[in-house]
């Protein structure tokens, strides 16, 4: 096992926003003068789907991020290997990230769907995190629903003792009841600090936000006592 300790940002599910998280806290220790790299352990749904296609953009630099496996469906890893007809171990995909964080100084390693998704043979992204020794940041939805979801994997990460940083619920707006009161009410379920992430998007004018805008709302939105939180200094 490597001796470095990485930054692992997973995900209550699908789209909860993983990616730009990861973008954001990446430019944000690069912009701080840390060797950030973000590792995306399998990239599905490529093309057009890239994740640290995106988080390189975000930063500037192909240096701030890599992937070392490309599955072209959309699926969970190890069920589209098999629609592919490709050879996936989870020993391949566990190995290729070692290999990355032992040569990064400051490893940040992109979850892929939730926790319980299939990696590869009967291995989880859950078994990939704790396996890596990864100090874990859970990202989740900000509206109704998001109690339950967030709290189920807390669960799931505490009942194989990983480290858990914090919890960062993404596009919070507000604008309802289930909105406004959801960080308060996770902390209190969970014990863990929350950050909220605002939605980041552009004017009519300028339509969708590019990759380093996104990276930077993110930066600019997470707390200096989350940073403070994150194993960089205390390897």
């Amino acid at each position: 096992m490597s001796p470095r300790r990485p930054i692992a940002v997973v995900g209550t599910g699908t789209g909860v926003g993983k990616t730009v998280v990861t973008a954001g806290l990446t430019r944000l220790l690069r912009e701080e003068g840390h060797d950030a790299r973000a590792i995306k352990p399998a990239q599905t749904g490529h093309p057009p789907d890239d994740d640290a296609a995106f988080v390189a953009a975000a930063c500037g630099t192909p240096e701030a991020a890599t992937c070392p496996r490309y599955l072209e469906p959309a699926l969970a890893p190890r069920v589209a290997a098999e629609v592919a007809e490709e050879d996936l171990s989870y020993e391949s995909i566990r190995t290729a990230c070692e290999r990355e964080i032992e040569a990064t100084p400051v490893p940040i390693v992109e979850g892929i769907g939730g926790l319980r998704v299939p990696l590869a043979g009967d291995r989880e992204v859950l078994d990939l995190v704790a396996d890596l020794a990864a100090a874990a940041v859970v990202v989740t939805r900000s509206g109704l629903g998001t109690l339950n979801h967030t709290a189920l994997s807390v669960d799931a990460l505490e009942a194989r003792d990983i480290d858990l940083r914090g919890i960062v619920v993404n596009e919070y707006a507000g604008e309802t009841t289930a909105e406004r009161t959801n960080p308060d009410e996770l902390e209190r379920m969970t014990g863990y600090p929350v950050e909220t992430v605002p939605p980041l998007v552009g004017t009519e004018s300028d339509g969708d936000l590019e990759p380093p805008a996104l990276a930077a709302g993110v930066s600019e939105a997470l707390s200096s006592a989350f940073r403070d939180r994150l194993p960089v200094e205390d390897r």
